[in-house]
């Protein structure tokens, strides 16, 4: 297996990664933790008792960020085991980076949206889902630069092959 079809598989894997984090952090209500419960994008738990969250602005923009967040890097990644698996396909990896990218920058205006509005709170902790969240955010990106990479060597590949060699 080549560097190309290398930098191909470590990119889906890496966007596969990012996906099941992005979803586990969108779907839990593990956000925030405070001395009576937590809450996450969806509820609010109090001592036991789940209701749903009324409708804020800053948060409709973060579960909104999220929701496309995920739609982007499952596009992403299906882009991607299209390229990987089919030689003759015409998309490019530079396409796949930029959903990639895309999905990284939804997911980050997300998580600093989210931060802005709960980081002066009193006796409220950030938790797993919102961490989850951010250890997305480097798997996304470096998914991205992997098809990147390997579309750069596709396309000088391209370019090499047509000229002719004198040794």
């Amino acid at each position: 297996m080549g560097v190309k079809r290398s930098l191909q598989s470590g990119g889906i894997l890496l966007s596969l990664v990012a996906n099941v984090l992005m979803v586990l952090s969108t779907a839990t209500n593990y956000w925030t933790r405070q001395q009576e419960g937590h809450s996450g994008l969806w509820q609010e738990c109090n001592h036991g008792i789940c209701s749903s969250i009324p409708c804020q602005t800053t948060l409709a923009v973060t579960v909104a960020c999220m929701v496309l967040a995920v739609g982007v890097g499952v596009v992403g990644m299906v882009m991607g085991l299209r390229i990987r698996c089919d030689e003759s396909e015409s998309l490019r990896g530079q396409t796949t980076s930029a959903f990639l990218f895309l999905g990284g920058l939804l997911l980050l205006t997300a998580l600093i949206g989210y931060t802005v509005k709960n980081a002066w709170k009193n006796n409220v902790f950030f938790s797993w889902s919102y961490f989850s969240g951010w250890l997305a955010l480097p798997f996304s990106i470096l998914a991205g630069f992997c098809f990147l990479l390997a579309d750069m060597i596709m396309q000088s590949t391209d370019a090499i092959s047509g000229f002719p060699v004198c040794l």
